[in-house]
């Protein structure tokens, strides 16, 4: 038999086959992975993995639809967070959700084919072959709901001009100086809205905003600062409501991502207004939470609170080395986790078949490259080449959009569901 020496170089390549859909899935990566497959001890799983428990994607669904109840107020949950079409139809059926939330057609698009029958794009709609394939939907749908943005006198012209026949119902977003998108004053306000109202393909149906932009803090300054611009959302609608400018007898107040539903809700469910208002809240990173960014500003888990979210997702990857005292080498990086707020917060070890779980809680990450996370531990900590890490991440946001596949698991991490994502 001969050998061939390792940098000969023949200039040949073998029949392409289909790319591996599921990273996370030993052998030829083409199926998810099976119902009942435990996942840190089975030899079809390929580390890293990211996992979504799912007794804590079902107690967040509960807990804000509890809390929507409660106050009477609407959600559009945001689906850019995930979109996997398993999570966010449950928003929908298990959850009480109205609709669901896209930030750009392309995600309208996705959320169509999903199944969702309410769509709210909560941005401006301006790109005319979205706009075009919009108009055709809700033209072929017209039991199905539309709702996005306009600030501006250019973004009604551009959808007067690419609507045709078609008719959708807008939010006029308001927001202030440094703020986002979003209209900067009153009286630009009512300028927009007089041309809403003199377009037949547009009906202004109520007034919108994003408060996280704001950058306020869990202060009373911050505060006060988003109670403030939902005050001025509250006025805005009130002076267009009594200049008669909403296309409908009853309107819409909208804001409210993960970070501040509660203080927008108090406002806007106190707000007295010409005509009769529904709140719509917009969270969306709710449904997996975190263990870090979420877990310090979100509204459930301030002191007080009566609804109690969980995070469910974690990324889990093996020790690739010990190279030195206090610090290993572990298989995830920024391909794999979010970054852009905190690092992975270390949670469990166990051994490399899976067995015998222990707090990682006196770990810490402290860094990540693309492929490689920095794991400072005491240097007498027994663990090994080989054995899983398991961490909470913070930021859910930008944690799925890396991942084409997620098993859901139960709470011993067997496969419950596969959670595909459209990205």
């Amino acid at each position: 038999m001969s050998i061939r020496f390792p940098l000969q170089a023949d200039g040949l390549l073998d029949e392409e086959l289909l790319a591996p859909r599921f990273k996370s899935v030993a052998g030829a990566g083409d199926a998810p992975l099976a119902s009942g497959t435990s996942v840190l001890s089975s030899d079809r799983v390929f580390s890293p993995l990211m996992v979504m428990k799912q007794s804590a994607l079902e107690n967040n669904l509960r807990q804000l639809a509890a809390f929507c109840n409660e106050k009477g107020v609407m959600l559009a949950a945001h689906g850019k967070t995930s979109m996997s079409p398993a999570i966010l139809r449950r928003a929908i059926a298990e959850g009480g959700a109205w609709g669901l939330g896209a930030a750009t057609p392309a995600q309208v698009r996705a959320l169509r084919q999903f199944g969702i029958r309410n769509v709210f794009l909560a941005n401006e709609l301006v790109d005319p072959a979205g706009i075009r394939w919009i108009a055709q939907w809700q033209q072929q749908h017209p039991d199905h709901g539309f709702l996005c943005y306009v600030d501006s006198l250019q973004g009604v012209k551009l959808l007067e001009q690419h609507l045709g026949d078609s008719q959708i119902s807008v939010l006029l977003e308001m927001s202030v100086s440094g703020g986002r998108t979003g209209c900067r004053s009153q009286q630009a306000a009512v300028a927009i809205a007089e041309a809403v109202a003199a377009c037949p393909s547009l009906k202004l149906v109520g007034i919108a905003g994003y408060e996280g932009a704001l950058g306020a803090g869990r202060d009373q300054s911050g505060i006060q600062r988003v109670k403030d611009y939902c005050q001025m959302m509250i006025a805005t609608a009130a002076i267009l409501a009594e200049k008669q400018l909403f296309g409908s007898d009853h309107i819409i107040l909208s804001a409210g991502g993960g970070a501040w539903f509660d203080v927008v809700t108090e406002c806007f469910t106190a707000a007295k207004l010409p005509l009769p208002m529904t709140p719509l809240i917009r969270s969306g990173a709710y449904m997996a939470h975190d263990s870090g960014l979420y877990a310090r500003i979100a509204p459930f888990a301030q002191p007080g609170a009566s609804h109690h979210f969980k995070a469910a997702l974690e990324i889990w990857g093996r020790v690739l080395s010990r190279p030195e005292p206090g610090l290993a080498f572990v298989d995830f990086g920024r391909r794999d986790v979010p970054f852009d707020q905190d690092l992975p917060n270390p949670l469990w070890i166990r051994r490399a078949d899976g067995s015998a779980p222990r707090s990682a809680t006196h770990l810490r990450i402290s860094d990540v490259n693309d492929q490689h996370a920095y794991l400072l531990l005491p240097e007498d900590d027994p663990l090994q080449v080989g054995d899983w890490v398991g961490c909470g991440i913070s930021h859910p946001c930008t944690a799925f959009d890396k991942w084409r596949y997620l098993p859901l698991v139960d709470d011993d991490y067997c496969v419950t569901d596969s959670l595909e994502t459209a990205f």
